[in-house]
């Protein structure tokens, strides 16, 4: 039986990707569309300047738009796709969350939140029982879980293997972050053209606390973040997809490179339609893995890694995912799929 969906800021560039993502998915029918007042009537051919690298999908071009509040979203949708601006998702989500809507977002608001989950389902699934505390705490019938933001999910595949398998202590990393993270009118070409921009606002501190909580522990009330150090560098270069990313990593236990790759290589995907079959690919040669040849790796679902090197208190490496798929509404799109096998549809 599919779960009716419907996507909050349909027509932006997470938006369209999510659209691309549900039109054909096993388990989901999209119901409902929403977005500004200004597109809320039209038809989502004429609300949305279509930017996917393939078609609108021919039953997805003549529905109707809507406006973004839960009255205009169908009772019998179960599950909500959120990618609005954050200060935008932060004052609409709990109204559907209240109005008994459960929502997968990709927006930044709440993700620290101590009653929030915020989820890989690869990494940490079981933290999506904090929607248990999340429910009892505000009350509500509804409930919001959180996917991170696109540099830290690059990351955090890579990390999670060597937690497991070292005791991270450190974590220092400077990312080559695509131009289609900021938005299609993020970056104007004057400004990334023969340049690359050494600030991205805010994905410093993303990147240092969202990791720590994805790597933290669930106790069934709560999530203790990670005890390790974070430090981010964030740098805008003139890539369209995916998010390029160099760490270095410290543990307590000593780190070969070998015992780098092994750990990395063992993680496959679970049980769930989007999820890649080898979560993390690792790549022998040095100059692996880069943007353009790997962000479609696993479909665009998986995380490359290479170029590792031994360092004093562990280990280098570079990682990549493309960062609308994996990063964005392919994630979204992966805990929605958490939601309803967890029961929580």
């Amino acid at each position: 039986m599919s779960v009716r969906v419907g996507v909050l800021g349909a027509t932006g560039a997470v938006g369209q990707r999510l659209i691309q993502l549900i039109d054909p998915h096993p388990e989901f029918e999209l119901a409902a569309m929403t977005a500004s007042e200004s597109s809320a009537g039209k038809s989502y051919r004429e609300a949305a300047k279509w930017r996917v690298d393939a078609p609108i999908p021919d039953d997805v071009a003549e529905m109707e738009v809507g406006a973004t509040t839960p009255e205009d979203v169908p009772d019998d949708v179960d599950l909500i796709f959120s990618s609005l601006p954050s200060s935008v998702g932060a004052e609409v989500e709990p109204d559907f969350c209240r109005a008994g809507y459960v929502v997968s977002s990709n927006s930044s608001n709440g993700r620290m939140d101590e009653d929030v989950p915020l989820v890989i389902p690869e990494v940490n699934a079981d933290h999506i029982d904090l929607l248990e505390v999340q429910r009892d705490g505000r009350g509500w019938d509804g409930a919001l879980l959180k996917n991170p933001n696109c540099s830290t999910i690059t990351m955090v595949p890579p990390l999670a293997a060597l937690d497991g398998a070292f005791d991270l202590t450190d974590v220092r990393v400077s990312t080559l972050q695509a131009v289609s993270g900021a938005g299609y009118d993020g970056v104007t070409s004057m400004e990334i053209i023969d340049n690359a921009i050494p600030h991205i606002g805010g994905e410093e501190q993303k990147m240092e606390s969202e990791s720590r909580k994805l790597l933290g522990t669930f106790d069934g009330a709560e999530v203790e973040l990670h005890g390790m150090d974070v430090a981010a560098s964030c740098n805008r270069i003139a890539t369209l997809d995916g998010h390029l990313e160099n760490v270095w990593a410290d543990a307590e236990e000593d780190v070969t490179v070998e015992a780098a790759e092994d750990a990395m290589a063992e993680v496959t995907g679970i049980d769930l339609p989007s999820s890649p079959e080898q979560l993390i690919t690792v790549f022998e040669e040095p100059d692996r893995p880069q943007p353009r040849l790997d962000r479609n790796v696993e479909d665009g679902m998986g995380v490359g890694v290479g170029g590792f090197r031994e360092t004093t208190d562990g280990v280098q490496f570079n990682c990549l995912a493309h960062n609308t798929m994996r990063g964005a509404a392919g994630a979204s799109v992966l805990n929605g799929e958490l939601l309803n096998q967890r029961g929580y549809l």
